[in-house]
């Protein structure tokens, strides 16, 4: 290639597809806005406390992701076990739910309505079953969604429920068989039942996921590949379905460069609005229809050691603010300096016209204190210093109407050769980490000339912690790849939660 490749964002996705052009033998270039990379899953550093930006698991069903996570890291992973709860009038319950604990804390007569709710929607399923509300509840019943996941919901989507797409529910929640798990507890399972089996361990980097990512990009930069910080692309010059140049705004001076591609991760809508010449008005407006849900991240020094066991809390107390809790020392101890203190992170969902998105940092600090306090897992006095991350975009909404406008802009982008967004934004897919990565190898091998469609990769509609084993006494066997090499089956999918 005469020009480089233009990588647009040094998350995952990004560092990935560098990564994969590095192995190829491709010039390329990439460019982050901000001053350091990782994107949403880099670590915040605070007074010698590390900080995710909402908890990164390393799992993965795709082999060519985990070697290559093996061949950055190797010893600094560390193998944690997974522990997350539901914290709910009072009471902790398994995520995901598990029947008899639930029973146990919902209490007889409860218990009795989320049964007769449950057997009512397997007889008369609700016809609606393409919003969120309809599909759990067709699952699980309407009293067991109201119970375990409306509250929730609403809390991280900041719309109603029976707005938000089924897509995010069918891979994010699994399927629960009540009446099945009583007559397993009376009767025992069944011979030749298939079993599945949800992870309970997990890799983590010892310093927080943004030690993968900066290893990523040193690698990368070792092997020629620029990764420019603080360089933001502005628009992406095009003609006769090619992109031909890139225009970047760097310290406050905007400059062009030619480019072979561009590989983007920024947010979808983004790259279609820095499109010159610009795009027809009826795609411009598919783009300012894709809409984001935004994340404050509280992050808390508490002088105490052990507060809770988990590492991370979902909160669906109606009363209080916060929708999720991560424990980092339960993610990894080196994460906190000080034995004597536990770090947390207090997530707050929200849109940036909220007005908690402007409060002032010391108040927010406050208001996650006194939250913490509310819910009885620690003092007000015991929380000593704390800091606020802002994260904007953390989520692509899949509210009514976001199918149609990313059908809109699917087809725009299918006229040109060689612009392809990767990641979750690029592609407004709840993607994970290993779903970004393999996004961004994807997009590097189709300018090797393979024809791989990175809309399908998260597309599978399953329960993305299930590991079903292939008998009841063997796992799936993970094939190997070598750390070296890059190498994907020709319609690879991954399969993997965040």
């Amino acid at each position: 290639m005469e020009h480089p490749v233009a990588i647009v964002g040094a998350g995952p996705a990004g560092l990935t597809a560098a990564h994969a052009c590095a192995e190829a033998g491709l010039p390329a270039v990439v460019f982050e806005a901000a001053p350091t990379v990782g994107g949403l899953a880099r670590t915040e550093v605070y007074k010698g406390y590390r900080f995710d930006i909402g908890g990164h698991r390393f799992f993965t069903k795709n082999a060519a992701v985990q070697s290559l996570w093996r061949a950055v890291l190797g010893d600094e992973f560390l193998r944690r076990p997974r522990l997350s709860r539901i914290y709910y009038r009072g009471r902790f319950f398994w995520y995901p739910l598990r029947p008899g604990n639930a029973i146990a804390g919902l209490g007889a007569w409860r218990t009795a309505r989320v049964l007769a709710s449950y057997v009512r929607a397997r007889v008369m399923p609700p016809r609606n079953v393409e919003s969120l509300e309809g599909w759990v509840s067709s699952r699980f019943g309407r009293e067991l969604y109201r119970t375990f996941f409306k509250t929730y919901t609403e809390k991280v989507w900041g719309v109603p429920a029976a707005e938000i797409r089924a897509e995010w529910a069918a891979q994010r929640i699994k399927e629960l068989d009540l009446v099945g798990a009583v007559r397993d507890a009376l009767f025992g399972k069944r011979n030749g039942r298939a079993i599945t089996s949800l992870i309970e361990e997990f890799d983590y980097p010892r310093l927080g996921p943004g030690q993968m990512w900066e290893r990523l990009a040193a690698r990368v930069e070792d092997r020629g590949i620029p990764v420019r910080l603080g360089a933001r692309a502005t628009r992406v010059l095009h003609a006769g379905g090619r992109a031909v140049e890139l225009e970047l705004e760097e310290a406050g001076v905007r400059r062009r460069m030619p480019v072979a591609a561009v590989i983007s991760s920024a947010p979808l809508g983004e790259l279609i609005r820095a499109l010159e010449p610009a795009p027809p008005p009826v795609v411009l407006d598919a783009a300012a229809g894709l809409r984001h849900r935004d994340l404050i991240t509280v992050n808390l020094i508490v002088r105490r050691r052990d507060l809770f066991p988990d590492n991370w809390i979902y909160v669906h107390a109606p009363d209080v603010r916060v929708g999720r809790i991560q424990n980092f020392r339960n993610w990894s101890p080196a994460m906190v300096p000080d034995p004597e203190t536990t770090s947390l992170g207090l997530e707050y969902f929200c849109f940036r016209t909220d007005r908690i998105w402007s409060m002032r940092d010391e108040d927010l600090v406050t208001l996650a204190a006194r939250e913490l306090a509310a819910l009885g897992l620690a003092r007000r006095e015991q929380v000593t210093d704390g800091f606020v991350v802002r994260q904007p975009r953390s989520y692509p909404l899949y509210d009514a109407a976001y199918a149609e406008h990313v059908a809109v802009l699917r087809g725009f982008l299918a006229g040109f050769e060689n612009v392809m967004t990767v990641g979750r934004n690029g592609l407004h897919r709840y993607n994970n980490q290993d779903h970004s990565m393999l996004t961004g190898l994807l997009a590097v091998r189709n300018l090797l000339g393979e024809r791989h469609d990175l809309w399908d990769v998260n597309a599978e509609a399953e329960y993305l912690e299930e590991v079903r084993p292939q008998n009841s006494n063997q796992s799936p066997a993970v094939s190997s790849v070598s750390p070296s090499s890059s190498s994907l089956p020709r319609n690879s999918t991954v399969s993997v939660i965040s």
